[in-house]
């Protein structure tokens, strides 16, 4: 998790300037929906905003067990870092001939590849460690790159992160709840996930604003409230006011992300854990029939 999570700005600018490839995902005004479990499924949340805001067209993203594409979508994006996916598998093989699929995917010799009819291939950022860290965010920057965001400065500020200094109030904190606005909340489920993942930490995530609507109420002393980009206004007082700690970076929200799985990382080794290897946790769901 170490190496591959330190290696993040090189996958982000490889996959900046995949133009052939990023060329295969839905064209400007399809109405898409995008699909993936997990990680996947926040990086598809993430990309749905962004996608939307840009006003490249209607973009909705799913969990691939809980997908309703039967809506008459032009093109279904599915995101997986093994391509093995049973619910991923199971959606594409449903809708094959009907509605166009892409695939992104990280095992180039996966049983997704061949099922799909286009395939964007990120082997270069698929991982040994259980625990995903650079695939997620590589298909990241690879859509951000696509709806013609320069990253260069995300980056430069990822290379920031893998090399900042911890704040010992991250390492030693008892609770985390992550907050995000628009394509943050995405960011913000899957730094709760990273942490839950990797050192089996109490996490939660909320969109911004309807953290005052109840969770605010755990937050207290010894426990932190990490928001990822811009914060609603009065939100980083309401925090203060609680004793808890109130976590914001000026870096790239997605540069943020590489903090908090260095927090993730460095509270699973304090403990003892092995990250590559999580209790209860496999690289790749597959069901049995």
């Amino acid at each position: 998790m170490a190496a591959e999570l330190a290696s993040q700005p090189d996958t982000w600018a490889r996959a900046a300037e995949m133009r052939t490839e990023q060329a295969l995902l839905p064209a400007a005004g399809a109405r898409i929906a995008v699909v993936g479990c997990g990680t996947s499924w926040f990086m598809a949340q993430s990309y749905a905003v962004l996608r939307e805001r840009a006003g490249l067209g209607e973009t909705d993203a799913f969990a691939a067990s809980e997908a309703f594409v039967d809506r008459g979508y032009d093109a279904v994006v599915a995101l997986t870092r093994s391509g093995t996916t049973t619910e991923v598998l199971e959606l594409v093989e449903r809708i094959k001939g009907r509605v166009r699929t892409v695939g992104v995917i990280g095992d180039a010799g996966s049983p997704l590849v061949g099922l799909v009819d286009d395939a964007v291939l990120l082997p270069f950022a698929d991982e040994q460690s259980v625990v995903q860290t650079r695939f997620a965010t590589t298909a990241l920057a690879l859509f951000r790159a696509s709806l013609g965001e320069d990253l260069a400065g995300a980056v430069e500020d990822a290379r920031t992160a893998v090399a900042a200094e911890l704040d010992p109030v991250l390492l030693e904190a008892e609770q985390f709840s992550y907050l995000g606005q628009g394509w943050t909340v995405g960011l913000a489920h899957e730094a709760a996930l990273k942490m839950r993942e990797a050192s089996q930490s109490w996490t939660e995530s909320y969109p911004s604003m309807e953290y005052r609507h109840g969770p605010i109420a755990i937050a207290a002393p010894g426990r932190v409230t990490w928001q990822f980009g811009a914060a609603p206004e009065g939100l980083a007082s309401d925090v203060a006011a609680t004793g808890a700690h109130f976590e914001q970076s000026p870096l790239d929200p997605m540069a943020d992300l590489v903090r908090a799985q260095r927090v993730a990382l460095a509270r699973a080794l304090a403990r003892g854990l092995d990250p590559d290897s999580p209790r209860n946790l496999t690289r790749s769901v597959i069901l049995n029939p």
